[in-house]
């Protein structure tokens, strides 16, 4: 693995998933099981050998090349995360090859500072040439009175810095709407309320883009109906976690999950208990396109 940045072939596109940054904090408990007590918390991250009031998040914004168009899939926290130890991207971008004037695509996730903050530098558009696609409905809603005047008002000032200015250059997406041929977006909401993942399929290999689906590898897919701080409709968000990777899970897809551990790039199995188990890809892809 080539530190900060991992490349992989799947059909014709090559993904290149970078890592923005990673935040060491206390927990998993409350951020994840709030519901639950901090001692059944700390008892499932014991039995994946994890710490028991420590865990790290990373952040993958992931690059497509596919056709003509580089996409790149959300943006990380640019350079007021520098401060602390994030907004790494554009820098590893040209370790692994890329300049920001090459992407063609900006793809937005959702609207959370950790995907959107990279879109500026020093008040210019960080990736100048690029058009910019989002959900609708999730854009609607951190542009609406309801979010400005909310709890949420400090993220919809955010997103009026960093995202509005765009709005112009900007596609907005429904579910089954295409990115490009062969990328296709999928509702998914509950993390926020326009939240959104998309699935590539390229020469008959199909890739998932699960975005903050789940946001721990352990906690959000062995328990997917523990409350997740970061989410903002709990019930929808279980809902939401549940189907998308029953789905993976059964029909063996691999997906890049933006809070998964880095390269992000892994496969769902499905549990007894109706969680999941998170399995890193290692070289099943790597298999697929010799055999393709």
């Amino acid at each position: 693995m080539t530190p900060g940045w991992q490349r992989f072939a799947l059909g014709d596109a090559r993904i290149t998933t970078v890592l923005d940054g990673a935040r060491h904090a206390d927990g998993p408990h409350p951020t994840f099981g709030a519901d639950r007590s901090q001692e059944e918390v700390a008892a499932l991250m014991r039995q994946n050998l994890l710490p028991e009031t420590r865990f790290v998040n990373g952040f993958a914004p992931t690059l497509v090349e596919l056709g003509d168009d580089l996409i790149l899939f959300d943006t990380g926290f640019g350079e007021s995360g520098k401060a602390n130890g994030y907004g790494k991207l554009v820098e590893r971008m040209a370790a692994a090859g890329y300049a920001p004037d090459a992407v063609t695509i900006v793809v937005l996730t959702h609207l959370h500072p950790d995907h959107i903050m990279g879109l500026m530098t020093a008040g210019q558009p960080t990736f100048a040439k690029a058009r910019y696609v989002t959900g609708a409905r999730e854009f609607g809603w951190w542009t609406s009175d309801e979010a400005k005047n909310g709890e949420r008002a400090g993220m919809a000032e955010t997103v009026a810095t960093f995202v509005v200015p765009l709005q112009d250059k900007m596609t907005f997406l429904e579910d089954g709407d295409a990115v490009v041929p062969g990328i296709t977006a999928r509702s998914a909401p509950g993390h926020t309320p326009g939240h959104m993942i998309f699935e590539l399929e390229s020469s008959g290999q199909r890739l998932m883009l699960t975005a903050d689906t789940a946001n721990h590898f352990v906690a959000s897919l062995q328990k997917p109906d523990w409350k997740v701080g970061f989410d903002m409709d709990h019930e929808t968000a279980s809902q939401t976690r549940k189907r998308v990777f029953d789905r993976i899970a059964a029909e063996r897809i691999p997906f890049i999950g933006y809070h998964m551990p880095f390269p992000a790039l892994g496969y769902a199995e499905k549990l007894d208990d109706g969680g999941f188990r998170f399995v890193p890809e290692s070289y099943q892809l790597a298999i697929a396109n010799e055999d393709a």
